[in-house]
């Protein structure tokens, strides 16, 4: 049976009881009223029959005179419409102040089924009986009447209960029809769904409250769950992809090695220009392969998150030391320095320093020579930012956001004359993200292209609001503005 069978059952049951015993109260004390008061009339009837000289005018009621042996001397009035009496009455009980004892019962009339009298049998000190009786007619129509209408008022009062419970219970429990509609809603997979009437001050509304904290808890909990097992697959795939990367960009120097080393074998060793050559390649391939262990070796460290040192550092310092150390590495790629005050930031001067040398590296790696670049150091919205801008081929729309992805390489139009794996913007964003800040790309107007590197001058600062993308993602952000025109190095 239903909840809501139950209660309307329970309170049914209730009131049906409260009812018999309120009729059966009230039929009580009715009967003893109307019994008292046939009994006052009964005892005023016995008097004057005792005082009565003649028995002719007694009228309304039964008399019957016996003697001391049961003998009945006569009845008033005489016929089957009498009491049917018995033959000899024991039960009389002697009051305190009275010489007399009485008795009384209830009997049927002598014709069965006719009526009922009330008998008051009055015996005194000699053996004689006087016995006096009333019909209780009056009496037995009032009670069948209240017992008629108790029995009337019952069953309306029942039914209305019945009809007023079930409209009360089902606007009670239409609350829990809510839920039952919001569980299933929630087992169909929309953990947003909420059970409603969480505000009302009742017992339901506070287990609405409950498990609305508790459906919280759970979206909150599968949400979690959900962004673990995307960060694990990104990971994985990221692993896979790495790997895969890695071993690809192992596998020619690792070749050439192996074919350098045949060519010593056939006898290159007994000729001296092929063993210079074979030398000088071996030599080559492993400083390259040397490059990418440490470039590899690099980036695991800042994905094991290894704390960097946390030192002041000077940007427009720093980024004078890695201009001139690219004018020298590649003249044919001029390079100048715009900075009008100096700039201090929180973090690791060798890691920092790495960045911009690896943003300039990309500009020789990836533009003919000829390309002019401009890094321009400043600061904006409580950040230290760095700029490498230059004006060669640019970066194709679609590859923005790939750019700082490990072993990624854009356009082939974009030269790779001095080779590369594909690691030192993913280095650079690598590094930022340890230093809290944030590097995008963005197109140099008039042709080209300009990476931004955001870093907080306090190393507790989050990354400026609408800056870009979080370090590695490669959002891009809004143009790049000059900070000044002093031009501190240009060559």
């Amino acid at each position: 049976m239903s909840l809501r069978g139950r209660l309307l059952l329970a309170a049914a049951a209730m009131v049906t009881i409260a009812l018999v015993v309120a009729d059966f109260a009230t039929y009580s004390q009715l009967r003893s009223n109307l019994y008292n008061q046939v009994d006052a009339r009964l005892e005023s009837f016995r008097n004057t029959a005792e005082s009565s000289s003649a028995t002719v005018g007694l009228v309304g009621g039964f008399v019957e005179i016996r003697d001391a042996a049961d003998r009945v001397v006569k009845p008033i009035p005489d016929g089957p419409d009498v009491p049917a009496l018995p033959t000899h009455i024991s039960d009389f009980t002697t009051s305190g102040t009275s010489h007399r004892a009485e008795a009384w019962f209830n009997t049927d009339s002598a014709e069965p089924g006719h009526r009922t009298y009330r008998v008051l049998a009055t015996q005194y000190p000699d053996g004689s009986q006087l016995i006096t009786a009333l019909p209780l007619d009056q009496v037995t129509i009032t009670l069948h009447h209240q017992a008629r209408v108790d029995f009337a008022v019952t069953v309306l009062a029942l039914f209305g209960v019945v009809a007023l419970g079930w409209w009360l219970i089902r606007l009670s429990l239409r609350p829990l029809a809510d839920m039952e509609r919001t569980a299933a809603a929630i087992a169909d997979g929309d953990l947003a769904r909420r059970v409603p009437g969480d505000t009302e001050v009742t017992e339901v509304g506070r287990l609405a409250r409950t498990l609305n904290v508790m459906l919280s808890r759970i979206q909150d909990a599968f949400a979690a769950r959900d962004a673990t097992e995307r960060q694990l697959r990104q990971s994985e795939e990221r692993l896979r992809r790495f790997v895969a990367d890695a071993s690809h960009e192992l596998r020619t120097p690792v070749a050439a090695v192996s074919a350098y080393a045949e060519l010593f074998e056939r006898g290159a060793a007994s000729r001296p220009e092929d063993l210079a050559r074979v030398l000088s390649g071996i030599r080559s391939e492993t400083v390259r392969m040397g490059e990418l262990v440490e470039d590899l070796l690099l980036l695991a460290r800042l994905d094991e998150g290894r704390p960097l040192e946390q030192q002041p550092v000077e940007l427009v310092g720093l980024a004078a030391e890695a201009v001139s150390a690219a004018a020298a590495v590649g003249p044919r790629w001029p390079v100048r320095l715009e900075a009008n005050h100096t700039v201090e930031v929180t973090g690791d001067s060798a890691r920092l320093r790495q960045v911009v040398d690896n943003l300039l590296a990309n500009v020789r790696a990836h533009t003919p020579p000829g390309t002019a670049a401009t890094v321009r150091v400043g600061a904006r919205a409580g950040s230290g930012v760095i700029e490498v801008s230059d004006n060669g081929p640019g970066l194709p729309t679609e590859s923005g956001g790939q750019v700082f992805e490990r072993f990624y390489r854009a356009d082939p139009s974009r030269s790779r004359q001095n080779g590369g794996a594909g690691l030192g913007l993913a280095i650079v964003a690598a590094i930022v993200a340890a230093h809290g800040g944030t590097v995008a790309t963005t197109a140099t107007p008039g042709g080209g292209a300009t990476f931004t590197v955001w870093l907080p001058t306090d190393p507790e600062a989050a990354a400026p609001p609408g800056s870009g993308a979080a370090a590695g993602a490669g959002a891009l952000t809004a143009p790049a503005t000059n900070d000044g025109t002093a031009v501190a190095s240009d060559q």
